[in-house]
């Protein structure tokens, strides 16, 4: 391995492993560390740290980044989502200032920016689309209320030291332009810089700057010129692994409850069937694992979806009716077991929305390490694994991908255009 990359969720690992393979690099995303094959150029170690206790995501961060550095690893990059999802006492700021120190490393830029989806980065603040973060409907995320869109504030909250600033016109100055900016920030005492990016060129241009640097952290968009650093050295092989195509029975399992993928429920159920799991009903015990499977496997030759999408209003009453953990719990462990009740009968297709919901049914399932294949939307592959034969999944973090992303995702496993 060339390059190790530690993402605090499942669907930013396969984002960021989209990302690496497009550019060029062989690439493999792991389910934690030390398991399967590791004959790669680019491995993706998939954590589920996001919304976890300090302690434990910078223990399992520090494991990852241990193990890839043991496989030979000349830079690693420190993965989270292109909204910075987070609380003011959350992950980012620790796992990066921990990073930092197991590196060695003096300085690491800090850019979630990735325009292919929107999330652009100007004087510090994080847009998606024409909003401010905090009014593009993630001030309402059930778990990581992003009420702030000024990233140098909301990391600081995080940090022991402080923040460093480099804006657009030095990044448009050119790479050496930023390597100075850079180094003038870690003389100032600032090891974590936020660095502006609201275009493709922004970020292949902090690509080149960061070349030697141990450490590098961002949103999957700050990958997409680290590949051609690596090729500019002629370590790159070139050589692709196949992936194999996955058809027969394919099912849809989402809990997440952003914006984009209460339009994508909508629109797959304008054409398929549709199982609501109500978390009040869920938290009463009145649906279970194996009452949802026996209704999927009854439609299973129409590709249905099962799901706990709803508005922001709806869960903030079941939250605080049940507790926001338990509900999590709840939801996460019957998708879970959902997942693995139905690969266990033969489904060979899962398609899963959110981040949460995406680490359950990976775990659930007990996968070892998955293939990278074509991209469906941006910034979301096919993934194949090996599961008592080929399992085609999709991973689509809450905010990805089209209106009709669910039915797209079941026919690019299958090898439909």
């Amino acid at each position: 391995m060339l390059l190790g990359a530690i993402a605090d969720d499942f669907t930013g690992a396969s984002d960021l492993a989209n990302t690496l393979a497009r550019g060029g690099m062989s690439t493999v995303q792991f389910v934690g560390t030390g398991r399967g094959k590791t004959d790669c150029e680019a491995g993706v170690v998939a954590l589920k740290t996001r919304s976890a206790p300090v302690d434990d995501a910078v223990r399992q961060s520090l494991e990852a980044a241990r193990w890839l550095l043991e496989q030979g690893c000349e830079q690693i990059v420190f993965k989270y989502c292109s909204t910075f999802d987070s609380t003011p006492s959350g992950n980012i700021g620790p796992v990066a200032e921990a990073l930092l120190r197991l590196t060695g490393t003096g300085v690491a830029v800090v850019c979630p920016a990735f325009p292919a989806t929107g999330r652009r980065l100007f004087m510090g603040h994080l847009f998606v689309g024409d909003r401010l973060l905090s009014e593009s409907g993630m001030q309402n995320h059930p778990l990581t209320p992003m009420t702030d869109p000024d990233i140098r504030r909301w990391l600081r909250q995080q940090t022991k030291g402080e923040i460093g600033s480099i804006t657009l016109d030095v990044v448009r100055s050119g790479a050496a332009a930023l390597r100075n900016g850079l180094r003038a920030e870690l003389t100032a005492g600032h090891r974590l810089v936020v660095v502006d990016a609201i275009e493709d060129g922004d970020l292949t241009t902090i690509a080149a700057a960061v070349a030697d640097h141990k450490l590098v952290t961002g949103g999957s968009g700050i990958a997409q010129g680290l590949p051609q650093n690596f090729r500019n050295q002629g370590k790159l092989s070139g050589m692709a692994a196949e992936v194999p195509l996955v058809d027969g029975p394919g099912v849809v399992i989402c809990g997440s409850c952003s914006t984009t993928s209460q339009n994508q429920v909508a629109c797959h159920l304008q054409n398929h069937p549709g199982l609501a799991i109500d978390p009040a009903v869920l938290m009463r015990g009145s649906m279970s694992v194996e009452r949802a499977a026996r209704w999927v496997e009854a439609n299973a030759a129409e590709n249905p979806i099962v799901y706990s999408t709803a508005a922001p209003e709806v869960v903030s009453f079941v939250q605080q009716r049940f507790g926001r953990e338990n509900v999590a719990g709840k939801i996460e462990t019957f998708f879970g077991g959902l997942a693995r009740r139905l690969a266990d009968a033969s489904m060979r297709q899962i398609v899963v929305g959110g981040g949460e919901t995406s680490g359950a049914v990976v775990e659930a399932l007990g996968l070892k390490n998955m293939m990278i294949g074509p991209e469906i939307d941006p910034g979301v592959p096919v993934l194949v694994a090996d599961r008592s034969g080929p399992l085609g999944l999709a991973l689509k973090s809450g905010n990805f991908g089209a209106p009709d992303f669910f039915a797209k995702a079941l026919d690019r496993i299958a090898g439909h255009e």
